[in-house]
């Protein structure tokens, strides 16, 4: 059986964070994309409960947010995406779990890079305690945030919400993103209960009070809160670093994918809009895919890409020589890593190599 996440993880400090060198894994997906789109199909929808599913999206003007000053545009028809897990414990995340966080964070960043041809593409994962510099931003009221640095990277969207994600990425990396998705936990709880659950199975117990999950080894049906806690465990396995969670949400990523693959959605119009409403409810975007229209024509345009051969690379990263427990990108393989994405072209095998190592999955 396959597994994996999608969401997500904590916020509290931990020990020394290790990310994995790069290696092939199944894919994300356009998991955003194509389940609405192949649910909506299924529940064959009036143009009113359409046009409730189109409105769920919000979207954000990323031309708008962040201006004329951003990198180029690939000068091929490559395209990058920008995915971010959302955590927010207020309003309908607050029930979600037992971590104590002020505010919203982005803790799971993928930079999803397509190449010309759509046939194979990679996923670069930047590790939520990354130190970076935090380009000035607009935030949400109009007022300016100042630049600062050495901040870690999942507290930008705290600080000034998705478009200062995408500008900090697009500073720190000198990549133009082309679009961004984010998926809120709130949603991601609904998905999972609205398809029954989903079957995970670990290899030993997990016991994390932090994330509240209690696991004996072997195959469990989880619901959407135990869901929740699965994606944010980290205390539980491994050597508690962040790397440990990365694993646990892959495995449940590739786990849920494998069960609405496995589920009749075409045969049960009402559970397909479930999950239509939920996903979409859980969506933001850039205005270029703020509806189903729009993130239709987004994922037929990814039907060349070969699943098979799509590569997860974790940015490059050492260990800070200030603080052990936050990690810096490590030169010259994140410059090797961008130029790469920027021009297109192939990534080199001293870019998929970290400096800093270790961890376990479960």
């Amino acid at each position: 059986m396959t597994h994996s996440p999608v969401g997500p993880g904590n916020h509290e400090t931990g020990p020394r964070q290790a990310p994995p060198t790069g290696r092939r894994r199944r894919p994300l997906r356009w998991i955003a994309g194509g389940v609405v789109v192949l649910a909506v199909a299924a529940a064959g929808v009036s143009y009113a409960l359409y046009s409730q599913l189109d409105g769920n999206i919000k979207g954000v003007d990323l031309d708008q947010s962040l201006g004329d000053d951003r990198p180029a545009k690939l000068p091929t028809s490559g395209q990058n995406v920008l995915v971010l897990g959302s955590d927010s414990r207020a309003g309908a995340n607050a029930t979600t779990g037992t971590g104590h966080v002020a505010g919203a964070r982005s803790d799971t960043a993928l930079v999803i890079h397509i190449p010309e041809g759509r046939q194979k593409a990679v996923a670069v994962s930047i590790p939520r305690d990354t130190l970076v510099t935090r380009p000035e931003c607009a935030k949400a009221d109009g007022t300016k945030l100042p630049s600062a640095n050495r901040v870690m990277f999942n507290s930008v969207y705290s600080a000034a919400g998705p478009a200062c994600v995408v500008k900090t990425v697009e500073k720190m990396s000198g990549v133009r993103l082309d679009h961004f998705v984010e998926i809120d936990f709130a949603g991601f709880q609904g998905l999972v209960d609205a398809i029954g659950g989903v079957p995970v199975t670990v290899d030993r117990d997990i016991h994390d009070s932090s994330s509240g999950l209690d696991l004996a080894a072997g195959t469990h049906r989880l619901n959407g809160t135990q869901a929740l806690q699965f994606v944010r465990t980290r205390h539980g396995i491994g050597d508690g670093s962040d790397l440990g969670r990365i694993g646990m949400q892959q495995k449940f990523l590739m786990a849920l994918l494998a069960e609405i693959k496995r589920q009749d959605l075409m045969g049960s119009p009402t559970k397909a809009y479930a999950v239509a409403d939920d996903l979409t409810t859980a969506l933001t975007t850039d205005s270029g895919l703020a509806s189903l229209t729009k993130l239709a024509e987004f994922s037929r345009s990814m039907n060349g890409v070969d699943t098979s051969t799509m590569e997860t690379i974790m940015l490059p990263v050492r260990y800070d020589t200030q603080d052990p427990n936050r990690v810096v990108a490590a030169e010259p393989q994140a410059k090797q890593l961008w130029a790469a994405l920027r021009t297109d072209g192939t990534i080199p095998d001293s870019a998929k190599k970290s400096p800093a190592r270790g961890g376990a999955t479960p």
